[in-house]
Order: structure tokens, then C-alpha cells, then sequence
């Protein structure tokens, strides 16, 4: 293996240890969440969430290997522009998202609606990031067909998820009166 390919693997592993850690910060607030009185919402297809995340995570390193896709610095420097971008503006709505940033659907609006950080501008900033990182990933060492693939998977997962997580959080008065206008992924430019 090169060390395109090795910096490749050691960086899919890397974001799998920040889900991780994800899903335990997650499961703290879903706890103060629970105290709070918040429910948790069934979520049906929450599992082919979290196999899409995993499959990206392993299909793209296992795509770069077994069908030796070349490294194109060209490609690696836009995808991994993009990647990084992405992963900033995750990290940037969870922490403004605080106590409320879960990967359940929980509908905290009662709680309080947050309005600062990404959310002055769109509606769900934590998804477009997600998007663009499942997307951006695999093509930073050219993996095309899972990048394809995971960018197909995210639209249908995301589809599902905003049917749910959409009427449990506009039930909130303060939240349908706030987020009205807002456009939920990319920010009006004008």
C-alpha cells in the first residue's frame, strides 16, 4: 500500500472514532433530554442511517484498495476542501446546538428554539454537513462509486428522517414562528 493509501485508511478511521464519540455525547443529551421531558420519537429508518454512515466509512478505504484508485491531487485538494468545510460546519451547529444536538428525533423546540450560530441562515445545518461529508470522503483518493453511492443513500436518508423530525419540531409554536422563512440546507443568497 502507498501512502496516499495508508493516509486514506488512517483518516476513514479517524472519522469513525469521531462518530463514536459522537454517539456517546449524543446518548448524554438524549438522556438530560429524557429527564427534561423530551420523548424520543420512533424513528424507523434510523438503522439504515447509521449502516450508511458505517458503509461509507469502510466501503470507501475498501474501494480505494481492492479497485486501486489512483490518488488525484487535484480531486484530493477540492474534495478535501470540501470535507473539511463540511466537518467544520458540523461541529460548529452541534456545538451551537448544545444540549439539544442529538442524532435521535427528539423535539426539543419547547426547550428553547436556537437561532444563532448556522441556524440564522437555514433550518437544519447539521444534514447539509453530513451530505457534503459523505459525499466529499470517498473522492479525496477517488473512490467515485461509493461517493455515488453514499450521496444517493444520504438523500434517501435524509428524505425519511425530515418526515419525522420536521412535524415533531414545527408542533412547536415558537419554532414554526421562527424557522418560517428559513430554507432548510443552503442559505438564501439575496
Amino acid at each position: 500500500m502507498g501512502v496516499s493509501v495508508i493516509a486514506f485508511v488512517a483518516l476513514a478511521g479517524l472519522v469513525a472514532m469521531t462518530r463514536l464519540a459522537e454517539l456517546v455525547l449524543s446518548r448524554q443529551h438524549e438522556k438530560e433530554l429524557a429527564r427534561r421531558g423530551v420523548e424520543k420519537r420512533n424513528d424507523p429508518n434510523y438503522r439504515w442511517m447509521v449502516m450508511l454512515h458505517a458503509g461509507v466509512l469502510a466501503a470507501a478505504p475498501a474501494e480505494v484498495i481492492v479497485l486501486r484508485r489512483p490518488f488525484l491531487p487535484p480531486l484530493a485538494a477540492v474534495a478535501g476542501t470540501v470535507f473539511v468545510l463540511a466537518t467544520a460546519l458540523r461541529w460548529w451547529t452541534i456545538r451551537t446546538l448544545g444540549l439539544h444536538w442529538n442524532v435521535q428525533v427528539m423535539a426539543s423546540a419547547p426547550l428553547g428554539v436556537v437561532t444563532s450560530g448556522p441556524f440564522r441562515w437555514v433550518r437544519h445545518p447539521n444534514y447539509a454537513g453530513v451530505f457534503l461529508e459523505l459525499t466529499a470522503l470517498p473522492l479525496i483518493h477517488t473512490a467515485w462509486i461509493t461517493a455515488l453511492a453514499a450521496t444517493a443513500g444520504n438523500a434517501w436518508v435524509l428524505t425519511n428522517r425530515l418526515r419525522l423530525e420536521e412535524p415533531a419540531l414545527e408542533a412547536d409554536p415558537s419554532y414554526r414562528r421562527i424557522m418560517a422563512g428559513k430554507p432548510r440546507f443552503v442559505p438564501k443568497l439575496f
